[in-house]
């Protein structure tokens, strides 16, 4: 990191840290671009074993190569991972859990933003399906290896957008009635409520979970934006922030000692910071968790 900090770095939560991370393994979904990359670029630098997420392998292998040449980190590796099939997360994680003595620090970064409705190979609304339950399943599949690890650390990308959306309980796979903001702010106020319900249920097991806002940043989220959008993002783009300065908060979340009393929290620009009522709605929550295991098939208490 530098250290000269301009007033732009200051509001975004531009951060240092000399924290290293040998012996520790991490694992980030959507490794090869974006946030994802560049967290996975910061975390190899300290010593980390990296795993890659990804889904196209191809573009993780170029982002591979890039790191390894630039960190001098040779233990950074690749498996293949499609949240938007939830047979693709469980043969990832039973080769994780197969392979795999520890696991420290788990980034779901990967998303997908206002696209178009569709839907995933088990037949839910493509943002929830993939922000959300991929999200839900993967850290379901890997709890026990987290809790073996601990202290280890779960970070879950989140967003301002949050405020867009509500968790609509009698059509969650928004079948009746679509809109690529709203159904892009229910999946991400579905992690702020996750992070909550699964804080609580992780208390005294060494391991902590935090939402996190990245910011506004320039990534290929943005692919889907209609006109109206890309030309509001026009006028904002000065105000904007680069793929690293938005994996600040991550980087953050993952490494900064003394977090553990704030398991649950939402944070923005490298600190602590404050979410909607429907976000801190534990009633909602506990509604959102059951649900979300009724269709994944699973039995999380």
């Amino acid at each position: 990191m530098a250290n000269i900090y301009t007033l732009r770095d200051f509001f975004f939560g531009q951060w240092s840290s000399m924290v290293r991370l040998d012996g520790k393994t991490v694992i980030i979904t959507g490794a090869n671009t974006g946030i994802g990359k560049e967290t996975t670029r910061d975390l190899a630098k300290r010593g980390a074993r990296i795993i890659m997420a990804c889904r196209d392998i191809i573009k993780a292998g170029e982002a591979q190569r890039e790191i390894v040449a630039e960190s001098g980190n040779q233990d950074v590796i690749i498996r293949k991972l499609d949240l938007a099939d939830t047979n693709s997360i469980r043969e990832f994680a039973e080769e994780i859990n197969n392979e795999e003595k520890q696991l420290h620090i788990l980034v779901n970064n990967a998303g997908v933003m206002m696209c178009p409705y569709s839907k995933t190979a088990n037949g839910f609304e493509m943002q929830f399906g993939v922000n959300h339950l991929g999200h839900f399943l993967l850290t379901f599949l890997l709890i026990d290896l987290l809790k073996q690890s601990a202290p280890s650390r779960i970070i879950i990308l989140s967003s301002m957008a949050h405020s867009w959306g509500t968790i609509k309980l009698d059509d969650i796979n928004s079948e009746r009635s679509y809109h690529s903001r709203t159904a892009y702010g229910q999946s991400k106020l579905a992690n702020i409520l996750c992070t909550r319900s699964l804080a609580k249920r992780l208390a005294d097991t060494g391991v902590t979970v935090y939402a996190v806002h990245p910011g506004i940043v320039r990534t290929k989220l943005k692919r889907h934006m209609n006109l109206g959008l890309l030309c509001m993002w026009k006028l904002v783009r000065p105000f904007t922030k680069t793929p690293v300065q938005g994996a600040q908060t991550s980087i953050y979340c993952a490494l900064e000692p003394g977090l553990d009393s704030y398991t649950g929290g939402y944070f923005s620009n490298c600190r602590p910071s404050s979410c909607t009522r429907a976000a801190r709605d534990d009633e909602m929550a506990q509604k959102l968790w059951d649900i979300s295991c009724q269709m994944l098939g699973i039995n999380w208490k």
